[in-house]
């Protein structure tokens, strides 16, 4: 079973910075990890590569630092790993990422099975993974807590999935090829190893860029993204208010007391219960 995970290089949490002028995210200077659902994605291409063979891939775009997610990857068990980048791709919304990853995967090979992470925690808006497959064609489920295999004479040909929704979980059959987001759930990540390390360092990483893609200018970077920021902001986050302290029965009572009175100026109690 051949399987391609995208992954992506993310700001660290509290290194997130934009550009006002763009709307975009700030990546030069700013401190870097796999993203953390990523991992989870990889985690399962590695456990069904152990069940049923093949070659797992990981592939990431973005500027020339994002190479190190790659070989990350490759130091957790992934057997091969694809590199695109090139200056015309930067700032890309999802629809534009999805559709560049997605000629890429077109271009890199044959293959059985897509996994993507839930999100990345930079953008968080879950949509890259749907993206490619809508771009691909193929039959897709979101949110995968465990992931079984339909066994076919030589392979598996299909997938019975759970999905984790608001109710419960969902089960699912998809054939084969397809696509998955997976979440958390399905099982915890692995640590590099010294032999996957040292494999890492020495692996060689095709590089897929503008010129040797078959992409349509229209669809890719900045230029190419429906989705426009309008504006950044940092919220302010204000807080007025009185604090009561009661030490007795008679303050607790004249605390309870200023309380209804609060939320009964703003209309928040019942009107049985108004004072």
């Amino acid at each position: 079973m051949d399987i391609i995970v995208p992954i992506k290089q993310v700001p660290e949490t509290s290194n997130v910075k934009m550009d006002p002028e763009t709307g975009t995210m700030i990546r030069d200077g700013v401190g870097t990890v796999v993203n953390p659902l990523d991992l989870y994605a990889i985690e399962t291409a590695l456990r069904l590569k152990e069940a049923h063979g093949g070659i797992v891939t990981a592939l990431t775009m973005g500027p020339s630092p994002a190479v190190k997610a790659l070989r990350e990857a490759i130091a957790m068990g992934c057997d091969e790993a694809v590199f695109i980048s090139d200056r015309s791709f930067g700032g890309a919304d999802s629809w534009a990422t999805s559709y560049t990853i997605a000629q890429a995967i077109k271009q890199a090979g044959r293959y059985d099975l897509i996994i993507c992470g839930e999100r990345a925690t930079d953008g968080d808006t879950g949509q890259v993974g749907p993206g490619i497959a809508a771009w691909l064609d193929l039959p897709l489920a979101t949110y995968v807590a465990s992931v079984t295999t339909l066994p076919g004479a030589d392979a598996p040909v299909g997938l019975s999935v759970e999905r984790l929704v608001e109710e419960g979980y969902q089960i699912l059959e998809l054939p084969l090829p397809a696509l998955l987001t997976v979440v958390k759930e399905i099982g915890s990540p692995r640590l590099p190893t010294l032999r996957g390390k040292k494999r890492a360092k020495v692996t060689e990483i095709p590089l897929f860029n503008a010129q040797n893609l078959e992409l349509d200018p229209a669809f890719i970077g900045l230029k190419g993204s429906p989705t426009k920021v309008v504006k950044v902001a940092t919220p302010k986050v204000m807080r007025s208010g009185t604090v009561v302290r009661a030490h007795d029965e008679a303050e607790i009572a004249l605390a309870v007391d200023r309380l209804l009175a609060f939320l009964d100026e703003r209309g928040l109690l019942p009107r049985g219960d108004r004072p």
